[in-house]
This record gives C-alpha cells, structure tokens and sequence, in this order.
C-alpha cells in the first residue's frame, strides 16, 4: 500500500508549485489504493498564519484534492518530538551542545578565512566535562563523519552526498526545546507510515539529513521522487508575475479547478500525445518515474487553452453554478442554455464567460464608441427603424431560426446585405459590434427586449452623436 503525503508550512498562500506537488502525491497514492495525508508543518509558532493554513484547506476542497484523514499539526506534537529527542540522547546518539552564539561566529569566520566550507567542528560530540554555566544548550544528532550517503530517487536516479562536503553533526532541537524541520519531518513521515515522499527538489539536500535521523532511530526509509522546479519562459524561478499566484487567485481569474490540474500533471509529465486527462485518467496514467529530470516551464497561454477545452464540455447547469462566484445568476434566466451554449465556444475562462452574458442580459447603457462611428452611419439608423417595424407587424419571434427568417426577408424587400443590418443590431443589443451569432442574441434577448434596444439606440443622443 502506497501512502504519500503534502506537508506545506502555513505561512503563506499555497502556489501552483505546491499545488503540482500534492497532485503528484495524491495521484500515486490513489493509482495503488492509498492514502493521501495532509500534514501542516507549523512549527514556526512565530511566523505561523492561521488565515495560510485555513487558505490551504480552501485550496484542496476546491480543487477536489481530499486527503483521507484530518490534517496532522505538527504543533500539537511536540511532547512526541521531546520523546524521540530523550531518546536518540539515552542511546548516545545525540548530544547537548554548549557553544555559544559567539564562538559559532567565531569559527565560522576562521573557517571562511581559510576557505573551508563552515560547518560545526563537533567540539562538543564527546564532551565530559563541567557544562559552561549560561548556556542553554541545543541538541545535535551523531552523523556520520565520513563516507557516503545515498539513496535511489524514483526521478533522478541513484544520488550520492559526500559526508565531508555536506553534513555536520546538524542541530534537532533548538535551545528553547523546540524541533527543527528536518528532525520533525523524518519522525512525522515514520509516524505516519510514509512510504513514498515525492516534494520538490529544493528539498534535495535535505534527504540526507533525514537519512541520518531515519538510520539513527531505526526507521525504514522511504522511497523519494524529487521533483524538478516550475520555471518561467527565461529560465529563472516562477513570479507572481509568471504565474507563481495563490493557487485560489486561479479560481478568482475564472480557471476551473479540473482544467488547473490538467494543466499542472503535464508540467513535467506526460502519456503518449494526450494534452485533456480527466482525474480518473491520471490516476490511471500516472507514475512519478515518469516525470521529467528536467525542470519544466510555465506557459499561460496553454494554461487558457486547456480551460477553454473544458469550458466546451461541460454541461450548462456546471458553467451556470461556476458563474455564480462572479456574481452572475442565470439560473432562472428563460434562455440559459442557448445563452450559454451560443457564448461558451468564445471564453477562455470564467470570468471572460461571465462578461459575454451579461454584455446580452444587461441592456447597454452605453456604446462602444469606435462601434458607433464605423457602423451607425449612412442608412444604419433607417434600416434599423425599418427592421423594428418589421418585428412588430411580425407580432413574435421564439427561436433564433425565426429572427433570422425574418430578417432574410426583410433584407431581401429593401435589396441590403446582411452586414448592412446586424454591426448595427449587434450594437443595438450589446453595446458593441462583436457578439455571437446575432440572431442567436436576438433569440436569448427575446422579442420584446429586441425591440426596446433597438428603440433606445435609435433614441440615443450620446457622446457618439457630438
């Protein structure tokens, strides 16, 4: 059985980087029956926001990412950090340590003098003697003072650290008893029965340090699947401004949360050409030794791509339920699925969506003003009065096969072209000469608001007209 696990720190929002790595984790363990556990590493009581770690849960129900227990604190678990830290000392496997803040500088300036890399000299590793008074000492772990350190990393291989060129006997409690992270991730990943970690390779050079604290307490190792970054097109680590946002900003741009987790599983990895997977897709699909050695680029426009592909497809009561976030209720709306269905093929995202309905719903109050100049001149406004008559000694229309039945005849007694009448009634309608199919407008407008429109702008006397 397969048990993986995202532990983020709540101290900020959760970022699309973060999001990709609790989607990897959450696919693998579901592909072999598992669990997906949420571990909140709030150790950092000083820096610790409990509106970050409520945002994170906000973040999983909407991406429908559910993890299949209650999010372990860490903080609520420092009495069984303490125990494990008792007990690596009674076994002598770590120590206390009295040097003090100066003589830490101290030796990290000689160390830089002569241009070695700065690291504790373990002065204290085998320390008999009287404890110097004033100090409250912090807790070191015993590691090794030579040889390797390796793993088998399911992304990039067999990984090899050189004891001498990285590690020293590295601190697991502070001086006020308070655990590290590396101390409290090793024992939370054990409690917790962790068996495959898969996390960004940022946290590459803190394996071994893991290891070491694993080996020390005699805790069989997980398997690990470092995952290579997300970049920007230049390169260079991902900004707010490439797209590196709140994971739940997504969801204010108006990107559904299927259509952001497609996009994230291909960042990285793949199955043969397919670009649309749903979430039973990937869990099929998936394997973390399939996902790139190399780092991988963000890229916005495919992003709007493959929520558009998803726009297309789902159904008018989803997209009707999605628009209500931006405040747009279209549920009782007499023609919502030919509003919905005449615009969803044009949007990109949501918001985009909800800007095209209310642009036919809300009558306009104003007019484009490059709109008005190009088409509302010459005969524009007579063919327009001329078809307003036209609709009312036709009494009705009810289908936009109808409006444009009318209009064809209409165009045809008065010897016009079709764009001689619908920039002009498209304008009338929206405010501006670009819509869908303006007889599928005039359809979702109905017969009588049709009418008004074209009334109030052949009554308008705006900036337009100056």
């Amino acid at each position: 059985m397969v048990i993986t696990r995202f532990a983020p720190s709540p101290t900020g929002y959760l970022h699309i980087g973060g999001l990709r790595t609790a989607l990897y984790s959450y696919l693998w363990s579901k592909k072999n029956s598992g669990d997906f556990l949420l571990r909140i590493e709030d150790t950092d009581l000083k820096r610790n926001s409990k509106e970050a770690a409520d945002a994170i849960e906000n973040a999983f129900a909407w991406t429908g990412l559910s993890h299949d227990e209650k999010p372990i604190y860490q903080s609520t678990r420092f009495d069984i950090y303490k125990s494990y830290i008792k007990r690596l000392l009674d076994e002598d496997k770590a120590y206390k340590c009295y040097m003090s803040k100066e003589e830490l500088d101290e030796l990290r300036e000689s160390q830089r003098s002569q241009k070695i890399r700065p690291h504790y000299d373990g002065r204290y590793r085998d320390f008999e003697g009287e404890p110097p008074s004033g100090v409250e000492p912090v807790i070191r772990i015993k590691a090794p003072i030579e040889g390797e350190i390796s793993f088998d990393d399911g992304i990039k291989g067999e990984v090899h650290f050189n004891v001498k060129d990285m590690l020293d006997d590295f601190i697991i409690a502070r001086s006020d008893g308070t655990p590290t992270y590396n101390f409290v991730v090793a024992i939370d990943d054990a409690l917790m029965k962790i068996t495959d970690v898969i996390r960004g390779d940022d946290h590459l050079s803190n394996t071994p340090k893991q290891i070491v604290i694993y080996e020390a307490l005699g805790i069989k190792i997980p398997k690990f699947y470092h995952v290579p970054m997300i970049l920007n097109n230049q390169g260079k680590k991902l900004s707010k401004r490439d797209g590196a946002l709140d994971v739940m900003e997504y969801k204010k741009e108006g990107y559904l949360p299927e259509a952001l987790l497609n996009f994230l599983v291909r960042l990285g990895w793949s199955h043969k050409d397919q670009e649309i997977f749903s979430i039973d897709e990937m869990i099929e699909f998936f394997n973390p030794s399939d996902i790139n050695k190399s780092a991988s680029a963000y890229n916005e426009e495919k992003l709007l791509w493959i929520n558009a592909q998803y726009i297309k497809k789902l159904s008018s009561s989803r997209l009707i339920e999605e628009l209500r976030f931006f405040d747009l209720d279209i549920k009782n709306h007499p023609k919502k699925d030919e509003l919905i269905d005449s615009l969803r093929e044009r949007a990109k995202t949501l918001k985009e969506l909800a800007k095209m309905i209310r642009a036919i719903v809300n009558e306009p109050i104003d007019y484009d003003e490059k709109a008005y100049k190009k088409f509302i001149k010459g005969d524009a406004l007579e063919n327009l009065e001329a078809f307003k008559q036209a609709l009312l000694v036709h009494k009705e229309c009810k289908s936009a096969s109808e409006f444009e039945a009318l209009a064809k005849k209409f165009l045809e007694d008065k010897g016009l072209k079709l764009k001689d009448l619908a920039q002009p009634l498209r304008i009338a309608m929206v405010g501006s000469a670009v819509s869908p199919s303006v007889f599928e407008v005039l359809n979702v407008i109905g017969y009588n608001n049709v009418i008004a429109r074209i009334g109030k702008l052949l009554n308008y006397k705006g900036k337009n007209d100056e």
